[in-house]
């Protein structure tokens, strides 16, 4: 019988990772439940001893020793305590030995399950102890359950929830998959405790530079500031508390492997580690790497600062859709204002020359004459109007060529010989026009060309 409740209590404590001491309560609390439902002694205070190394279990009944008794099943009197121990006194408890014979088939399957509900118990309990420690930092754990709202996860000996806000949207979950999470909460329930992890959380970055990185974990390198977009892109900010050691290039380690260790369990995420620096002005530029800063403005009233970069790294300054500068802000705190070169020398450009005034348009004042316009304007109005070509008027020679009377045509003296072509000839031809002329004997001349008199 010894060797027997022995083994069962090693096993048990084996198999449920719980203490031997822990086991043997939980059996004496079974087998106290299944005592009272087997006697009808549910009202009283049964105790139960149990001698692992010997075998034995005890029953004992605990009254409260008084001198008139009211309620039987708690409570004896005096005169009887003292047959029982005659130092006895008041206000002292008795045990008074009650082991059955022989217990029932129904209270032994009852002690079964109290055994088995009490090591649920014991066994939550201590997880809940162990985890509230870790309450803040990174543990391990694999997805057991998926579901559309929550995620499932197993912790060791617990079981924990991914809820969907908490959850990064690049990532894809299966089950079995292996992670490391982010302890956030960890609430006792009636049941069991709940823990809540995530994997978006940015002090899931640090737990995992403290896991990674030796000279974090033990205080050399600090953190200073973290900001993270999950899935997509951190910025951390290191310092050092010693002066040979650089704390970038601890972080990064011998071909940048602690960090690519840190990237692989992040599916990805892109992170840069840049040096914090107790000027804003420095702790800024560096803040948006990988861009080059030609100039910084810091406002320490209103928090801003005016960075001025070349026009080639203005894009890669603001990031896509706006990734970069938005981290660099959310890291070091101030509202930043990006310019280019081009775009602050435009400004300045635009500040030193002097204003253009247009002329006033004069108005009609009563008793006053209205201001004539000046003659350059006069001439640029006349030029923007379009005139056409005037044609050259042929020399008199030329005239006289080709000049008849509007008698000489009536009498029909038009058989006299036509006059040779002369340049001026050949100059109207090539112009194709026809141009009248009145002299002061308001008789009509005809310049013709030549196509016209063949």
């Amino acid at each position: 019988m010894k060797t027997e409740l022995k083994a069962a209590i090693t096993q048990l404590s084996a198999e449920r990772n719980l203490p031997k001491e822990v086991v043997l309560a939980a059996l004496e609390s079974a087998l106290a439940s299944a005592y009272k439902k087997s006697m009808s002694a549910l009202e009283q205070d049964v105790l139960v001893k149990v001698n692992p190394e010997s075998g034995e279990i005890n029953f004992y009944i605990q009254k409260a020793v008084v001198e008139s008794v009211t309620n039987p099943n708690h409570e004896i009197s005096i005169k009887e305590a003292r047959k029982l121990r005659a130092t006895a006194q008041l206000a002292d408890v008795i045990s008074i030995e009650c082991t059955p014979q022989n217990i029932g088939r129904i209270a032994v399957q009852a002690a079964k399950q109290v055994v088995l509900q009490r090591l649920r118990e014991a066994e939550h309990r201590i997880v809940y102890e162990e985890f509230t420690d870790r309450e803040g930092k990174v543990v391990s754990g694999s997805i057991q359950f998926i579901e559309p709202k929550r995620i499932y996860v197993r912790l060791n000996r617990i079981e924990a929830i991914l809820p969907v806000g908490e959850q990064v949207p690049s990532e894809h979950y299966y089950r079995g998959q292996r992670l490391k999470f982010y302890l956030i909460e960890m609430v006792q329930r009636d049941k069991e405790p709940q823990v809540i992890v995530s994997r978006s959380h940015p002090n899931l970055i640090r737990g995992l530079f403290e896991l990674e990185i030796p000279e974090v974990h033990n205080g050399i390198v600090e953190l200073k500031g973290l900001a993270r977009e999950a899935g997509h892109r951190t910025k951390v900010a290191v310092a050092t508390v010693q002066e040979n050691v650089d704390p970038v290039g601890s972080c990064l380690g011998p071909r940048g492997i602690r960090l690519q260790s840190i990237i692989n369990e992040l599916n990805g995420e892109k992170i840069d580690v840049i040096q914090w620096h107790p000027d804003p002005g420095v702790f800024i530029a560096n803040a948006l790497s990988p861009a080059q800063v030609s100039n910084i403005k810091t406002d320490e009233q209103t928090n801003t600062a005016t960075v001025v970069v070349p026009d080639k790294q203005l894009s890669l300054a603001i990031g896509k859709e706006g990734q970069n500068a938005r981290l660099a802000a959310k890291l070091t705190g101030w509202r930043i204002d990006i310019k280019s070169v081009s775009a602050i020398e435009a400004e300045k450009a635009a500040v030193q020359e002097p204003e253009i005034v247009e002329p006033a348009i004069p108005r009609e004042v009563k008793g006053r004459k209205p201001v004539e316009a000046e003659p350059a304007e006069e001439i640029e109005e006349e030029e923007s109007i379009e005139i056409p070509a005037i044609l050259e008027a042929p020399s008199e020679k030329a005239v006289d060529k080709h000049i008849r009377f509007a008698e000489d045509i009536l009498v029909g003296t038009s058989k006299a010989k036509a006059p040779d072509k002369t340049k001026s000839e050949t100059k109207g031809k090539r112009k194709g026009k026809v141009v009248k002329y009145r002299k002061e004997d308001e008789h009509l001349i005809d310049v013709i060309d030549d196509d016209s008199e063949q």
